[in-house]
């Protein structure tokens, strides 16, 4: 498609102009990483790119350097335990995904697109198939972001990939563009556990409750 082409050119644009314009605050959440917790300022995970290839997303850190590796967040028993006090503003804020940039200007990650799966989150990446969500390059935001994010389960998280990957277009990018930024300011669907934590919490309360 002519448009994946121009996609590329703004992506570059857009992710160059950005890693001049937020220097400042980059500089700064660097500071408040490096001053609350020991460790690297920044994390770099094995995730899944275009045609499954494999790439190293960057975040800033924002869990304790004995976190279990490779483990996605919804996995681990108690996520909170390891997040840091800063580490739990940026990822409210989504702030922790600002050095994607970095993935976006040279080419590994798109502004809009499927949020990469991590390497080992087969069942997702098994999903995603069904709908081509694999064949088209990782996005910092995305469709499924700003129609659930972490509440989603696996299959819905899939299917809303698939539609985007059917949609792609200037006017749906804007649309999740826009969206992201709504969602953010919201908070809506982080949740603090992964894929379909918000679900999970809803079934948990409710055993609760009938067995009280």
């Amino acid at each position: 498609m002519l448009y994946l082409k121009i996609k590329r050119l703004i992506d570059f644009t857009l992710s160059f102009l950005g890693l001049i314009i937020l220097s400042p605050i980059i500089l700064i959440l660097i500071l408040a990483i490096k001053l609350d917790s020991k460790g690297p300022v920044l994390f770099k995970q094995k995730r899944i790119g275009i045609n499954k290839t494999h790439f190293y997303i960057l975040k800033f850190r924002t869990m304790k350097i004995d976190t279990p590796k490779d483990t996605p967040t919804h996995l681990l028993g108690d996520p909170d335990q390891y997040i840091t006090r800063i580490g739990k503003f940026l990822r409210k804020t989504s702030l922790d995904e600002l050095p994607q940039i970095l993935n976006i200007l040279v080419g590994q990650m798109s502004i809009i697109g499927p949020r990469p799966a991590l390497w080992n989150q087969y069942d997702l990446i098994d999903e995603r198939d069904k709908y081509g969500a694999n064949d088209v390059k990782p996005g910092l935001t995305g469709w499924a972001q700003i129609n659930g994010r972490d509440e989603l389960p696996i299959d819905l998280k899939a299917k809303l990939d698939g539609e985007y990957v059917e949609n792609i277009s200037f006017g749906f990018d804007m649309k999740c563009f826009f969206g992201t930024i709504v969602s953010i300011v919201k908070s809506d669907g982080v949740v603090e556990g992964g894929t379909g934590a918000l679900a999970k919490k809803e079934i948990a309360s409710d055993k609760e409750s009938v067995e009280k």
